[in-house]
């Protein structure tokens, strides 16, 4: 795997463990509820998901690209950025690390969109789909937080990527969306025991990804902090 496909990877990776995590989770099942209100007409629900899941890419790649462009492109935070940027980011997985692993808890609890704000958007169809997916895009609890502050936005930093980036994690939050929309055209069935495995293996990709966030950032702090190579 070279140097180039392993970041686009890692962010599409953040961004679906940005999916599954408990807050933005439940905000995908509401979404999911949402897209099936209509379920007999079936492109209504396909198109309702691909809505939605553009509202959450537009929404991530407009933030995205806004901080990391902003960062990028004035002289003296570039020059700054380029200084030290090597040496932050040890420290920053290692934090992300540590709150996936709930070793620590940043100070917020999330947002939450009212049933009714829901209800409303449903008589705009598409757009109203798109709507709530960038509502919720927008609505960062610690988790989600830690994930694009903490590690989607260094890496576009470091990358010179404001744009892709960003596009890419949003369409990693919003993929387990068009999975569900797709199950739901073709069977109803087995999407609620998906969601149930879905839960249940969160914690455990959670606590996987934090580690393996934490040893990351063990090792870029003991390279460019400390000069030390291990290998």
């Amino acid at each position: 795997m070279d140097e180039q496909t392993l970041p686009i990877l890692s962010a599409l990776w953040l961004g679906i463990l940005t999916s599954v995590s408990p807050c933005p989770l439940a905000s995908n099942i509401a979404a999911v509820s949402f897209i099936s209100r209509d379920i007999k007409k079936k492109s209504t629900v396909v198109w309702a998901g691909a809505s939605y899941v553009l509202g959450r890419i537009l929404c991530y790649t407009a933030l995205g690209a806004c901080i990391s462009a902003s960062l990028v492109n004035v002289p003296l935070v570039s020059y700054y950025l380029q200084m030290y940027m090597p040496k932050a980011i040890g420290p920053l997985l290692v934090l992300t690390g540590v709150v996936l692993l709930d070793l620590i808890a940043l100070p917020f609890s999330g947002f939450v969109i009212s049933q009714a704000r829901v209800q409303s958007l449903k008589s705009h169809g598409a757009w109203g789909s798109l709507l709530l997916g960038s509502i919720f895009a927008l609505a960062f609890c610690p988790v989600s937080a830690a994930l694009f502050f903490g590690s989607l936005i260094p890496l576009a930093v470091s990358a010179k990527s404001p744009l892709l980036f960003p596009f890419i994690y949003g369409f990693g939050t919003g993929l387990p969306v068009i999975v569900f929309a797709v199950a739901i055209v073709f069977g109803v069935r087995w999407v609620s025991g998906l969601f149930k495995k879905v839960t249940a293996a969160e914690r455990i990709v959670r606590i996987a990804t934090g580690a393996v966030l934490i040893l990351i950032g063990l090792y870029y702090t003991a390279k460019y902090i400390f000069y030390f190579e291990l290998f």
